[in-house]
């Protein structure tokens, strides 16, 4: 039997601001427990809230990036619903009229140009955190939970989808691309660990065609490979309780790593559950066309727009310029690399592979790269040159990447003796030895099997210690066999 699994995905992005949404405490992360929440985060008796300019902006600016409306006049409401770790006993959030409306998230997925449709952003405060650590103790003495409350208002931009997926590949890429593109925009700091960028994932099954079914939501994701796991056990765990006669309640469930499954949490509300009202201590947000305006001058380049320009002036192919601009970090080694004399390709190649690679081994960032752009640029250089072989190059670039030298390449070079020898006279001793011992070969060659002149390719650099230029070497085997 055929399934179908829909899935949508509602992302909290914490916004970089200073301070919180509605307060003039602050967001820093780390400090002491309730040592960050102020009378309006505490909700004490007299205080009123304030919307944070900065947050608004921020919004503002993935409106523009993801070519969604953005709403000249949108409602703050109060969301109805009761835990310890929310002092007013409700979130001041938006729901008939959000910040922004609309909008695609534009990604390349299985090497093809793909996008996912939004149905809105909206703006709001998180809750506290409940604390269930061992060492915490009631008055009386007993085991007990506590209260944080740090995070009481930290503004929040909750970016929706259409239920437009099919796949957790798909929704885990989408969520990498969504990542991304806030990091990129400056307005959130990505820290998965620190919670700053978390998914709900709604999940339901069906036959195609048929309509949508019941969907559970998996509650507070911060890990691209958990959000995936996440899914597909939940999708496995509705087709099989279908399959055997069951039904799928609607409800929230968390994501237990260790045992790859999701479970219970509690029932689903829907929005009447929460009972919002517009908050009478807000007036409506109003965003003129000004406002807009000033916010797009400030807007950097988008990494779409930059992977096109790199495609279109540079010559690179869409998947190498999607990499190039994965983050402004990449972006900017990678331009860094260009105005150092380094040839695109060339460059893009490098930091695909060889530098890829190394920063994955070293679990760090390009931007806190030991081999720096002009460096990489000036091993291309001698490449290009003739000065090194490609086998050559990456011990050079070993060497770069531990600190050899002070990082200069040439010093590297000659310290090594990697020099890659293009004497015709030295080069054609070492061919003519080589000719001399290897009589089968040559007649295989002779033959037509052009796989015996790359097995004398091989004997030459052997015997030169792979400095000699292949390329030269192969058209010196091939004159002197005749």
């Amino acid at each position: 039997m055929q399934w179908e699994v829909v899935i949508g995905l509602e992302t909290h992005v914490q916004l970089s601001t200073q301070s919180k949404m509605f307060s003039a405490a602050s967001t820093a992360f780390g400090a002491a427990p309730n040592t960050q929440a102020c009378a309006v985060d505490l909700a004490l008796p007299g205080v009123l809230p304030v919307a944070n300019r900065a947050a608004v902006e921020k919004a503002i600016r993935l409106g523009l990036a993801l070519g969604a409306t953005i709403a000249p006049r949108s409602v703050f409401a109060r969301k109805n619903y009761f835990y310890p770790d929310l002092p007013k006993g409700y979130q001041i959030s938006q729901y008939e009229i959000p910040v922004i409306e609309g909008g695609v998230v534009h990604f390349l997925f299985d090497g093809k140009p793909h996008a996912v449709q939004l149905t809105r952003a909206h703006l709001e405060e998180d809750a506290g955190k409940s604390l269930h650590e061992a060492g915490l103790f009631d008055r009386a003495g007993n085991p007990a939970s506590g209260i944080d409350l740090n995070r009481a208002g930290t503004p929040l931009l909750e970016i929706v989808t259409e239920p437009v997926m099919r796949s957790a590949r798909e929704a885990a890429e989408y969520a990498r691309a969504l990542h991304a593109l806030v990091v990129w925009l400056g307005i959130c700091d990505g820290n998965l660990q620190e919670g700053s960028f978390r998914c709900d994932a709604n999940v339901s099954v069906r036959r195609p065609g048929e309509p949508f079914g019941t969907r559970c939501e998996i509650k507070n994701l911060n890990s691209f490979r958990f959000l995936e796991k996440a899914i597909e056990f939940e999708a496995r765990r509705q087709i099989e309780l279908i399959e055997d006669g069951g039904e799928v309640v609607q409800e929230t469930r968390l994501f237990d790593p260790d045992r790859g499954e999701t479970r219970t949490m509690r029932t689903k509300e829907d929005a009447h559950d929460y009972r919002y009202f517009p908050d009478p201590d807000l007036p409506p947000l109003v965003i003129s066309a000004e406002w807009i305006e000033q916010v797009r001058a400030d807007m950097p380049e988008l990494p779409a727009q930059m992977a096109e320009r790199f495609v279109r002036d540079q010559g690179l192919s869409s998947e190498a310029a999607a990499q190039m601009t994965q983050s402004r970090a990449h972006a900017a080694y990678f331009e860094a690399c260009l105005a150092a004399g380094a040839p695109a390709k060339a460059a893009a190649n490098w930091i695909m592979g060889e530098l890829a690679a190394a920063l994955n081994r070293a679990e760090t960032d390009i931007a806190q790269s030991p081999v720096r752009p002009a460096q990489l640029a000036a091993l291309i250089g001698k490449i290009d040159d003739g000065t090194l072989s490609s086998k050559t190059a990456k011990e050079v670039f070993a060497a770069l990447w531990a600190g050899e030298h002070g990082g200069d390449v040439a010093r590297i070079i000659d310290a090594r003796g990697l020099a890659q020898v293009n004497d015709t006279a030295a080069l054609q001793a070492a061919v003519d030895a080589v000719l001399a011992a290897n009589p089968k070969n040559v007649e295989e060659f002779r033959a037509g099997k052009d796989k015996a002149l790359n097995a004398l390719v091989g004997q030459v650099m052997k015997a030169t210690g792979g400095r000699a230029n292949p390329q030269q070497v192969g058209e010196l085997l091939r004159k002197a066999i005749g």
